[in-house]
């Protein structure tokens, strides 16, 4: 028989970076949450990365990002090389950004400076606890856990499943995952190498038997990602990993020592939404791609940053159906597009035919000339450019907001931040800050520069912006605020 039920506000299914993170969320809000894992221990691989600077910021708003500054391994510039020659180099530094690089941590490390960070604030996971069944019933979740044979109850307010790309929580509720597999084998090996291979450089390399990218983990350990047509033994050799070299890039790279390796079949999949009452799903449990954009895990990290402040606005009062339903109609568009641009640069990179690879290395260089280009491959690969344009709780772009006043994990938690220029008509300001005041539980009026007004949601997006100061102004923050906050 099940113990006695507990009781929570979340319970977090999955231990990896996601679930992780959006435990150290509740803690930071004072929510209360069940983290558990049905492993016995945190990742001892590496995984995951690359960490991009809007992830780097969100860490920073959240107060997380000091351990990952020091630990990160700088990337600032991208290659591409074909046929043996490097036909285009970019370079990745993303502007008005304190962190205009990619940040090279691999993921075992993630995991524990992430857990690491969970213990300082009290919390701990649940290990080698299964989740095994969950039933909606009017305001809660009745999940059922197994731990060391035993079954335990858990009663939640919300479950969020980030268990994976097998998810358990996903499978419960019978959501399709939409897409495909791969039809190659992708090998992933982390080497210790000769020193010939830049620190600071990301390397694509398109080849007719297959694209290899390698990634620097330090000045002498870099990540070597490629498809292959079959596996070679249980597990990528050295003398494999050098021949792909050899075969595949124009540098002499001389793989050293090996410190691990992996096969492993690929998917580009998603849910068709991210919400079923009250569970939700976030990471792998939602969506799946390719590996050489380095996007999947950053992206699972914006799913929790997008979904925990709309939970902890609604579990204080201040939050409505709307903002729920919101999570699921800002993040699948995201999520479809990350899918589309790693399977495009996946296809790419693996184009067979000769006519059309000679095509590609005459437009790749050509397009990496162009400041336009660059612009936006680095605010889409940044993740900078991340927007919410087409969301029903926002009026205009809905772009990243950051600035020093919300960094160090007090600067921005679930309320919103009206900020007002310095420069606003009296008049103006004194009704906006009679608005802000009405709306204190979930409102923070701030200060700035110029003449404009810019509400700031908790995640640090625009939900509003205005130049200059009209009559619709106060019509339109109200507006926006009791979409979301009233019930």
């Amino acid at each position: 028989m099940p113990t006695p039920e507990l009781d929570t506000d979340i319970l977090i299914v999955g231990a990896g970076p996601v679930g992780l993170f959006l435990a150290n969320e509740c803690a930071r809000r004072g929510l209360r949450y069940q983290i558990v894992e049905a492993r016995a221990t945190q990742s001892e691989h590496s995984k995951a990365l690359a960490i991009f600077p809007r992830t780097m910021e969100i860490f920073d708003m959240a107060g997380l990002v000091a351990p990952f500054v020091s630990a990160a391994n700088r990337v600032t510039s991208l290659a591409v090389s074909s046929h043996g020659q490097t036909i285009a180099r970019m370079p990745f530094t993303p502007e008005e950004t304190p962190y205009s690089y990619v940040a090279m941590v691999p993921q075992n490390e993630t995991e524990a400076m992430l857990a690491s960070a969970l213990a300082q604030k009290g919390g701990k996971v649940a290990y080698e606890t299964a989740f095994v069944s969950a039933r909606q019933s009017g305001d809660r979740v009745h999940a059922v856990l197994e731990h060391g044979g035993a079954q335990q109850q858990v009663s939640a307010a919300f479950v969020v499943g980030c268990d994976g790309a097998h998810s358990t929580v996903r499978h419960l509720l019978g959501l399709p995952f939409e897409g495909a597999a791969y039809p190659y084998l992708f090998m992933l090996a982390d080497i210790e190498h000769n020193h010939a291979f830049p620190a600071d450089e990301l390397l694509l390399c398109p080849h007719e038997k297959g694209p290899l990218a390698i990634f620097p983990i330090s000045e002498e350990r870099c990540r070597i990602v490629a498809t292959i047509p079959m596996a070679e033994g249980e597990a990528p050799s050295l003398a494999l990993t050098q021949r792909l070299l050899d075969e595949r890039i124009p540098v002499g790279i001389k793989a050293r020592s090996l410190y691990w390796s992996s096969y492993f079949n690929i998917h580009h999949r998603h849910v068709p939404r991210l919400r079923d009452g009250r569970i939700f799903l976030a990471g792998d449990a939602a969506h799946i791609h390719s590996p050489f954009g380095g996007q999947g895990m950053n992206t699972g990290l914006h799913d929790a940053w997008n979904l925990i402040w709309k939970l902890d606005l609604y579990l204080r009062g201040f939050g409505n159906e709307a903002l729920l339903d919101s999570y699921s109609e800002e993040r699948l568009p995201v999520i479809k597009q990350v899918v589309a641009l790693t399977d495009a640069m996946t296809r790419g990179m693996s184009m067979p035919n000769r006519f059309v690879q000679g095509v590609r290395d005459t437009v790749i260089p050509l397009l990496a000339h162009l400041e336009a280009f660059r612009h936006g491959f680095v605010q889409t690969l940044s993740e900078e450019g991340i927007a919410y344009p087409r969301s029903p709780l926002i009026e205009g772009k809905g772009e990243r907001y950051f600035d020093d006043t919300m960094r160090g994990g007090n600067g921005i938690a679930s309320r919103f931040i009206l900020r007002l220029g310095d420069a606003l008509p009296g008049d103006a300001a004194r009704t906006l800050e009679a608005l802000a005041a009405v709306n204190a539980p979930t409102v923070s009026l701030r200060r700035g520069e110029g003449a404009g007004v810019l509400l700031i949601r908790p995640d640090g997006y625009a939900a509003y912006e205005a130049e200059r100061y009209d009559q619709t102004v106060v019509k339109s923050v109200e507006s926006l605020l009791r979409r979301q906050t009233s019930s």
